[in-house]
């Protein structure tokens, strides 16, 4: 199931935000015992030219708007790196 999710979530940022690089990683194992297990903790860094011009705080709304409804049934946490291309 967490590689379906691993996909889903590769799958919906590429066709929104065209990424140059995109690393989506599950680290549920980290998060073992901890509220929300099995439901999805993951690290996603992403660059891309959507991102040019935009804060932290725009990134991250611009991700979320990407993941839709993987954000409250999906995934638990997620942490994100994410940068314009030459940052």
């Amino acid at each position: 199931m967490t590689a379906e999710k691993v996909e889903r979530i590769r799958q919906l940022l590429t066709e929104a935000l065209a990424p140059v690089e995109l690393d989506v990683i599950d680290e549920g194992h980290k998060h073992a015992g901890h509220s929300g297990e099995g439901k999805g903790h993951f690290f996603a860094r992403i660059v891309s030219p959507a991102f040019a011009g935009q804060n932290p705080i725009q990134r991250h709304r611009l991700v979320y708007q990407a993941l839709g409804d993987m954000m409250p049934d999906g995934i638990h946490a997620l942490s994100i790196d994410s940068k314009a291309p030459g940052e």
